[in-house]
């Protein structure tokens, strides 16, 4: 869901400027082992990181390289690798004896990440397979620069330009690095193609028209010509070309799939316990769904309750609407049952999800970065459909947005979700864990927070729902998103481990997950790239189990709100490290 991160991801993980790695210097005289740890944290952000990775600066707030863009030529690929791995043994030459917990827990977070971005440019590579990178790198680090008003217009658009000029080379790299990709990904990225140029041709002059410098609008207007005529080019080159050369295997085989799991989740669990975990509670999800579905339609099958319920949706028009009719019933529920502390009582701001975010995505959370100064907006995003598609597509994609997901949703993405953990983010005070997690952190936090909120009530007679059947029909909601997670779960250890077909998978999605056709084509597109998709069932799961065993230490002194406050104050590490800090041990997390 969450894409502006995975742009970001993509920026960090295989892109790169020339630079040259430090000499590796010996922590000073007296220096604590928790300061040279923090130490080479900041080193390897501010000389490295940033520098090396101006979106990413920019989108974290660092606005030091916004006149800057990510080279993604092979030797500069080279010279990251390179400096990678200074950093890694650097890292590894630190001992543990003596630092404190959360310290030991930064730097296995630091070793971890660049062991993970180097399995991604050594071993799975797609900066020679996925066409999509390149034009997402550029459109990307644009809409960084456009999104949020950080500086006056006229010096974010001198920015921009400076930008601007660079991306044809990175169009141009693209055709050099490109090697076999898989078809899947080259039509993914024909896909998406419409709408990166549209949003340069656009989305960027509408948003700068406010600037008045007549010299500076004019080479505004070149630069911006230039990149859309290189894309232009770029999706010609992608059809006539690339397209019918693309053989290439986009599954990550189950070694690769392991490491990428181990790196980023710290989760060894062997991938044929892993896929029994997953159908267990695809199973647990399935059954409870049927059960509620009774509830609210005695005599009516399962799928003929799913085909009511994607049937109640608001009109495309009314959709942001709706999504903002829930906040309030939310954030009352949350206060008074004491769920969590909400460090702000500003709402997100909602808004049609960017075009060039449409092909693979239907609602997100675009927050500001943990070190930005000014432009504190949050964004929550909602893709619409298109209105060129006829009748029978609209409401095949209008499904997933009927009302209880809605409500659903909305929980996942602001309340107490995405946007209640990036506010507690801002409050932290150690700059690894504002910058370095995992997904079954924040993802199965959100993930968590749809079970747990109705489970806490949400919905109920008196708690913001008028009667049974509505809560019923809430739980329905829930559980179908449920079920999506649990069906990506097994579609992406399936289709990159075990040979599972793009058709069985979108087969899966429907019948196993209780999908749309629709919902389910554009869910194994997304898993052919984001293989690890898996992360919001394998949080959930982790942070259930956290929760269980909390309590059972706790016994009557558990209390709700404390347990999830402590649970933010960890930023958003793998479980592993959240369990080792609440439980004071390293007991298993699944």
């Amino acid at each position: 869901m969450k894409i502006l991160s995975r742009i970001a991801a993509l920026a960090v993980s295989c892109a790169l400027t020339a630079w040259t790695p430090p000499a590796v210097a010996a922590p000073a005289a007296g220096r604590s082992a928790d300061a040279a740890v923090l130490a080479l944290a900041d080193d390897y952000f501010d000389r490295f990181l940033f520098p090396t990775y101006p979106t990413n600066a920019t989108l974290s707030g660092v606005h030091l390289y916004d006149d800057k863009l990510e080279d993604l030529s092979k030797a500069s690929i080279d010279r990251q690798v390179a400096a990678l791995h200074g950093y890694l043994e650097r890292f590894r030459a630190l001992p543990e004896a003596g630092l404190s917990d959360r310290v030991r827990g930064d730097r296995e977070l630091m070793i971890a990440s660049i062991q993970g971005s180097l399995l991604s440019l050594e071993v799975v590579r797609n900066w020679r397979k996925d066409p999509g990178l390149y034009p997402a790198t550029i459109t990307g680090s644009a809409f960084s620069i456009m999104q949020r008003d950080f500086a006056p217009a006229a010096e974010r658009l001198k920015a921009l330009i400076a930008r601007q000029r660079a991306m044809p080379g990175v169009l141009a790299a693209a055709r050099a690095n490109l090697v076999d990709p898989p078809r899947i990904y080259t039509e993914i990225a024909l896909e998406t193609m419409d709408g990166s140029i549209g949003f340069f041709r656009d989305d960027l002059p509408l948003a700068f028209e406010g600037v008045t410098d007549a010299k500076l609008k004019a080479e505004f207007a070149a630069s911006n010509a230039a990149v859309v005529k290189a894309l232009e080019d770029y999706a010609a080159w992608l059809k006539a070309d690339l397209l019918p050369r693309s053989n290439g295997e986009f599954r990550l085989g189950a070694e690769t799939f392991a490491r990428k799991l181990r790196y980023d989740e710290m989760v060894d669990t062997p991938l044929d316990q892993l896929l029994e975990i997953g159908m267990a509670d695809l199973r647990r999800n399935q059954a409870a769904f049927r059960e509620a579905a009774k509830r609210v339609s005695p005599g009516k099958t399962a799928e003929q309750v799913m085909a009511d319920l994607a049937a109640d949706h608001p009109p495309p028009a009314e959709l942001l609407a709706s999504f903002r009719s829930t906040f309030a019933g939310i954030t009352k529920f949350i206060k008074d049952k004491r769920i969590i502390t909400m460090p702000s009582e500003v709402p997100p701001i909602l808004r049609e999800s960017p075009p060039f975010m449409r092909a693979t995505t239907f609602a997100s959370m675009d927050t500001p970065g943990p070190f930005e100064p000014k432009a504190d907006e949050a964004y929550f995003n909602v893709t619409l459909p298109d209105p060129k598609w006829d009748a029978a597509r609209t409401a095949g994609f209008m499904a997933q947005f009927n009302y209880p997901v809605i409500s659903n949703v909305a929980v996942h993405e602001a309340y107490p979700g995405h946007y209640i953990q990036f506010l507690w983010m801002h409050k932290l005070d150690d700059r690894v864990r504002k910058m370095v997690g995992a997904s079954s952190n924040a993802e199965g936090w959100a993930h968590y927070c749809e079970q747990m909120m109705l489970d806490e009530g949400f919905g109920q007679p008196g708690q913001g729902g008028t009667d049974a059947r509505a809560a019923d029909m809430l739980r329905l909601g829930q559980l179908q998103d449920a079920l999506l997670r649990n069906a990506r779960y097994i579609v992406g250890i399936r289709m990159h481990t075990q040979g599972m077909s793009i058709e069985d998978a979108v087969k899966f999605f429907v019948e196993e997950g209780y999908q749309s056709k629709e919902v389910g084509e554009a869910e194994t597109k997304r898993g052919t790239g984001d293989p690890t998709y898996l992360y919001y069932t394998l949080g959930k799961l982790q942070i259930l189990k956290l929760r269980a065993d909390m309590e059972k230490k706790l016994g009557r002194g558990f209390i709700l709100q404390d347990f999830h406050d402590e649970f933010m104050r960890q930023g958003f590490p793998p479980i592993r490290i959240v369990r080792r800090t609440m439980l004071g041990d390293d007991s298993p997390t699944l």
